[in-house]
């Protein structure tokens, strides 16, 4: 559970969040020493747990997709608006609108179930925890029976395919998504890194390709052109995808560690030993992205990530460590 919740928020995240932990608490558990002779320690201590509350809250929606931000949005923060102005309003009864508030979270939940998705859609990500993938493609076969025209579907059980290694399967669905909605950049971006785990470069490319053509301005087509083109050793087009990948602002440390990694390779083939220094530079400001794939990469569920990047992770590994002579046979 913990180490789920660490890959979930990331490094950074998850220390920040231990942290505030142990601040509030602490602050709290100080306050008990004046209980009795400060009418204000309830008060205090309802704040400290507003504090907690709005600062987790931020830590865990800032690692959530769009649609799922707002979700969580509308439960959370009516809740946080009763406990705080109740308490304020009215200090002796903090206890009564700390349980108001965390019972609309609970109702919220209900109440805004559906964004979240079907419940087959919870029976296969639990199988999935388990390694149960069989099951877990079994409860999205029959939600793509219920719902054949949902390519989100299609989308979830793809993912399930390639975590199986079934990557025939997946890059069927990934092409059915194409056919329900020609305009997915998704679906293509998807179908290219299939394509790229199966080690099918060309095809990885024409998919990336027409992704980028699709969405021009989202960073994910640009980048997964620079890591097809690395294995291709097309180091001039790793450079101008990489490089316009970064450009529109790779939201998180590993990708951008990535980014670089794969920039530094091409500038050392280009012989352009200032760019490669440059982009060296940049990968070592990168050390979070380096610790959030090594705790991605020790979950039972990310031998198809494993397969893929293993090699660059290390690679990126031993030039952030000093070890250059080495990451350059990689």
């Amino acid at each position: 559970m913990l180490k789920r919740m660490q890959i979930f928020l990331g490094p950074r995240n998850y220390r920040a969040l231990i942290s505030l932990l142990a601040i509030t608490g602490l602050a709290s558990l100080a306050l008990n020493v004046v209980a009795d002779v400060s009418d204000l320690v309830p008060a205090l201590q309802t704040l400290l747990l507003m504090i907690f509350i709005v600062g987790a809250a931020y830590l865990v929606m800032s690692r959530l997709p769009t649609e799922e931000r707002k979700r969580w949005l509308a439960v959370i923060l009516p809740s946080i608006l009763v406990m705080v102005i109740g308490s304020l309003a009215a200090p002796h009864a903090t206890g009564l609108f700390v349980g108001a508030g965390f019972g609309w979270i609970v109702a919220g939940i209900f109440i805004f179930r559906n964004a979240g998705g079907p419940r087959r859609y919870k029976a296969a990500v639990k199988a999935m925890r388990k390694g149960d993938y069989r099951a877990a493609v079994s409860e999205m076969t029959a939600q793509i029976k219920a719902e054949p025209k949902r390519a989100e579907h299609f989308r979830f059980r793809a993912e399930l395919y390639r975590l199986s290694g079934d990557l025939k399967s997946a890059r069927r669905d990934y092409q059915r998504m194409t056919e329900l909605d020609a305009d997915s950049a998704v679906a293509y971006n998807g179908l290219a890194e299939v394509e790229l785990q199966a080690g099918r470069f060309e095809a990885a490319r024409q998919a990336a390709q027409t992704a980028q053509k699709l969405a021009p301005d989202e960073w994910v087509a640009a980048y997964n052109l620079g890591m097809i083109d690395d294995r291709l050793e097309d180091y001039a087009a790793v450079a101008r995808h990489v490089t316009r990948a970064l450009e529109l602002q790779i939201p998180d440390s590993r990708h951008r560690l990535l980014a670089h990694l794969y920039l530094n390779r091409a500038y050392r083939g280009l012989e352009n030993r200032d760019a490669a220094a440059q982009a060296l530079a940049a990968l070592k400001h990168e050390k979070a992205g380096l610790e959030e794939w090594q705790v991605i990469m020790s979950a039972d569920e990310a031998q198809a990530l494993r397969d893929v990047l293993k090699d660059d992770i290390e690679a990126a590994r031993r030039l952030i460590e000093g070890d250059a002579i080495a990451a350059a046979v990689e």
